[in-house]
This record gives C-alpha cells, sequence and structure tokens, in this order.
C-alpha cells in the first residue's frame, strides 16, 4: 500500500523550512510504517527534549532556524536539568550547556514548558477517541489507556516533527481494529487485600509488561476503579518491562465497560490467569540488591507523583526526620502547588529532595557510590535504576520506603497476594 499525501500536505513537503523538513520526516516514515496516509492531531507530548547526544540539540537548533513552530499544543516530557533548582544535577559543561540549549530551542518552537512524564496530570488530557502524537512510555500507554485517546509510541524526534506538521501516520492503535484486546490477563484469583494496595500494581503491571509484551489485552477480576496513581503505576510498569502501549480494564478503563465488548470477536487468544505465586515472582524480581541491610537512597516519582501522592508522603513521614534522603521527582505544575501550600518546605526540612522538571534516572542527581543501594515503590525505576544509575533496587511499599527512609535501613511489611 502506497502512501498517498493530499495537496496541501504535498505543498508543505515541497519548501525548504523547518516545517517542510518536518512534514517529510512523518511522511517517510508513514511510508515505511505501511500507512495509507496522514491523520490530523490534536496534540502532542514531546520525548525528544531529553538530551543524550550533541545531536538531539542541533536537530531541534536546526528545526529553530528554519522557522519552524508546533501545530497543536505540544507539552514537553523531563529535561536533563531542573530548571526549577530544587536538585543539583551533575551535568558539566560542555554537556551541560548542550542540554540547556536543547530545552531552549523545544520552547523555541511553541512547546509547553511542563517538563514531566505525566501531562495528564498537568492539565493535558485529550478527550476518547482523539488522534494525538504522544511520545514516553507511561504517557503514550496512560493516554491511550486510561483516557481513550489514540497514540502510538512515538520516539526522537517523530514526536516533534508530528507535533509541527500536525499530522502522524495512520496505523496502529489510532486504528480501532488494532485497539481490540486479544487476551486476558485475569487477577481474579489475587487477594481483595492484595488488589486494594498500593503496591500491587507496579507488580501487576511489570508482570503484565513481561507476559504480554506488545500485545493488547484486557484485565479481568479488578472489582472497582484502583484510582488514577495505581493506573499511572500499572502502565508505567506494563511499558517498562514490556512494549505496552495500550491495555484494558474491564469495567473500569473507557473502552472496556466488559471483557467481551473489547475482545476481538468475544474470545481471547490467551488467557493469562495469574496465581498468588506469579505476583509474589514479580514482586521479588523488581528488587535486584543482594544485600537488604542498608540503603542509602529512596527514590519516588516515576511517573512524576501527584498532588495526591505527595499527601501520602507528607502523612506519611509524620514529621520525622529521614536518616537517608528520599528524592521526590515531579514536575512543575506540582511544585507550583507545594510551594503555595507550605509543603516543600515542610517535606525539605525532613530531608526529601524535591526533583523538578527531570528524573533521577535519566540525569545524574544521586551521589555517585560503588555498591549504592535505592529503595524505590515505583516499576519503572526499579526497571531502570540499576542500568542508568548504577544503584541496587530494592522495590518496596511508599510506606515502607519512607519507614526505610527514617530508619537507615530496610523494612518491608509483607501483603500476600
Amino acid at each position: 500500500m502506497s502512501l498517498a499525501l493530499t495537496a496541501q500536505e504535498q505543498a508543505v513537503a515541497a519548501g525548504h523550512d523547518g516545517a517542510a523538513m518536518a512534514m517529510r520526516i512523518v511522511a517517510e516514515s508513514a511510508a515505511l510504517l505501511g500507512a495509507p496516509r496522514l491523520i490530523p492531531i490534536a496534540s502532542a507530548h514531546i520525548d525528544g527534549a531529553l538530551y543524550h547526544g550533541d545531536s538531539g540539540t542541533l536537530f531541534a537548533e536546526r528545526l529553530v532556524e528554519g522557522g519552524a513552530r508546533v501545530a497543536v499544543r505540544s507539552t514537553l516530557n523531563v529535561g536533563a536539568l531542573d530548571l526549577m533548582g530544587c536538585s543539583r544535577v551533575r551535568l558539566e559543561e560542555p554537556v551541560r550547556g548542550m542540554a540547556r540549549r536543547m530545552m531552549e530551542a523545544y520552547r523555541k518552537l511553541g512547546c509547553e514548558q511542563s517538563w514531566t512524564c505525566a501531562p495528564y496530570q498537568a492539565g493535558h488530557r485529550p478527550a476518547q477517541g482523539t488522534d494525538v502524537a504522544w511520545g514516553e512510555s507511561n504517557a503514550v500507554v496512560f493516554c491511550n489507556s486510561v483516557l481513550g485517546a489514540r497514540t502510538n509510541r512515538y520516539g526522537d524526534f517523530l514526536d516533534i516533527a508530528c507535533a509541527i506538521s500536525g499530522r502522524a501516520p495512520d496505523y496502529g492503535l489510532h486504528r480501532v481494529e488494532n485497539r481490540q484486546a486479544r487476551l486476558v490477563f485475569d487477577v481474579s484469583g489475587l487477594s481483595a487485600s492484595f488488589l486494594g494496595s498500593e503496591i500491587a500494581w507496579p507488580v501487576l503491571g511489570s508482570l503484565y509488561g513481561r507476559e504480554v509484551g506488545n500485545a493488547v489485552g484486557v484485565v479481568t477480576g479488578v472489582s472497582h476503579h484502583p484510582g488514577e496513581d495505581a493506573l499511572k503505576a500499572f502502565g508505567a510498569a506494563a511499558a517498562s518491562s514490556g512494549a505496552v502501549g495500550l491495555f484494558h480494564i474491564a469495567g473500569v478503563t473507557p473502552e472496556a465497560p466488559d471483557a467481551e465488548t473489547i475482545l476481538e470477536g468475544g474470545r481471547p487468544e490467551t488467557v493469562i490467569r495469574v496465581t498468588p505465586e506469579m505476583a509474589a515472582k514479580a514482586r521479588a524480581g523488581l528488587s535486584t540488591a543482594i544485600t537488604q541491610t542498608a540503603i542509602d537512597a529512596v527514590a519516588i516519582g516515576s511517573p512524576h507523583l501527584s498532588s495526591a501522592e505527595f499527601d501520602a508522603l507528607e502523612r506519611l513521614i509524620g514529621g520525622r526526620r529521614l536518616s537517608v534522603p528520599i528524592y521526590a521527582c515531579t514536575g512543575r505544575h506540582v511544585l507550583t502547588t507545594l510551594e503555595r501550600n507550605g509543603q516543600r518546605k515542610t517535606l525539605e526540612a525532613n530531608g526529601v529532595v524535591i526533583v523538578a522538571d527531570t528524573c533521577v534516572v535519566v540525569t545524574p542527581i544521586l551521589p555517585e557510590l560503588a555498591g549504592g543501594v535505592l529503595m524505590t515503590n515505583s516499576g519503572k525505576f526499579a526497571q531502570y535504576a540499576p542500568g542508568n544509575t548504577g544503584y541496587a533496587v530494592l522495590y518496596a511499599s511508599l510506606a515502607d520506603c519512607v519507614e526505610s527512609a527514617v530508619m537507615g535501613k530496610p523494612h518491608f511489611t509483607d501483603i500476600a497476594a
């Protein structure tokens, strides 16, 4: 099937400016993917503004020099610097300067200075059925699954090209037929107390991602809506351990009022019945530390912490002084609230290090420490931290993370699956 561009799209692509460059990138990507056409998008979320090398900065600056501007609302994922000055990033020159230039280039392209991996909790919530072009794995899976908007996993630098052109390839999860569930992930065999706990959702997300890969499935056996932060944690872990772009939860997510509705033909290709033993193994697999006698730091907020999660953190600390720091990653939309109500001052006095605009897994903020041990309640952090930070990981609930930070050593409360 060959790609057909409209007369307007052809005219833009034939130019010599930044908009033409973006349109050609989108069109050539669509042709490679076998898409028959381009479709208009309502918004974009840009992951390509995180510095990984000088080429990314130079690419963005080339677009700016060509006069390009985003054609649709475009929020930005985390960058490499904490521009709010909450935490110290250990990037040195010339890397630091190139990272700053990259962030500035995306501002000049007209992107919103959101700098968060959770734009959906910062007011960017496209309507169900809307076509968008989002980057960053957790944002993509939340957008598709919880909001019911339609996007593929747009990587660097196709995301900004889609935002400038206002177009995306018509393929994959933009098409209704590809959003049907092919398998069932049944959690009815797990206890209600486990499913009602915060720790369950990153664990189940990690297991889900490993079991399904990039397939679309429906989770059954969930008796009530677990809350948006739980769905955020599930999707982030699933997109990290697998290549999940869309999941459904029967009776919870918008496209799955029940399992039968979302299953293609009403009958799944596979049924995965999750046992307590499978959940326990998945939980254990999120920890990589050999010794569990001490910790050097706690890191939370991948995806970025919401205001409700900061409320829970403050309650659990209860005014106590931490023996080891808790690095709490969030977006500036939440930071504004923390500053307005005095929570930032209180939390920092307790020993919390607030990280804004970025994340401890993607840029060097944690101290360099051979043999360091990091505790986290994030399934996504647990996946990426060992390779990106050099710290071994212990996975635990937020409550156990806080108690461990107060005590300076691991503390675990078991919740049976």
